[in-house]
């Protein structure tokens, strides 16, 4: 059976990523996952190698730019993304990947709550499927690898 990698974009806060990785260990689902860097500070300070900043608008440029390489490479990688948007914060980062997927082709699943279905609304237009919880996506996983 084929190995599929699943990169997991998103928000951070929650342990999405570990239930659905949990989900598809526990089904002996062939499955890689990739990700984002999920630890904030490290993910803002990926620029900081390249020398200070005097304004944070251009350490965040250059950290952006850093984290996009890992990102936009993973993301082509990826023979399907799962973005998740949570309630607490704007995942901006998350939209941006999902119009990454849909420019490229790329095959994505939203995982969000209902609450949020207006806001997202183009975004999940582009979506393969929209899942709001992260059992669902283990079960998707399931139908699209196993078709059971």
């Amino acid at each position: 059976m084929t190995t599929w990698t699943v990169y997991l974009s998103g928000e951070i806060h929650t342990d999405w990523r570990e239930q659905i990785q949990a989900g598809a260990r526990a089904m002996d689902l062939p499955v890689r996952f990739t990700s984002a860097v999920t630890d904030h500070d490290a993910s803002d300070a990926a620029g900081d190698v390249l020398g200070e900043e005097s304004s944070g608008f251009w350490r965040d440029h250059k950290s952006a730019k850093v984290n996009a390489i890992r990102t936009q490479t993973l993301i082509q990688d990826a023979d399907l993304v799962v973005v998740r948007f949570g309630d607490k914060y704007k995942q901006w980062n998350a939209a941006f990947d999902a119009g990454f997927c849909a420019a490229l082709g790329k095959p994505y699943i939203t995982l969000h709550a209902e609450e949020i279905i207006h806001p997202l609304k183009e975004v999940d237009a582009s979506a393969m499927a929209w899942a709001q919880t992260p059992e669902q996506i283990v079960e998707i996983l399931r139908y699209v690898i196993t078709k059971k």
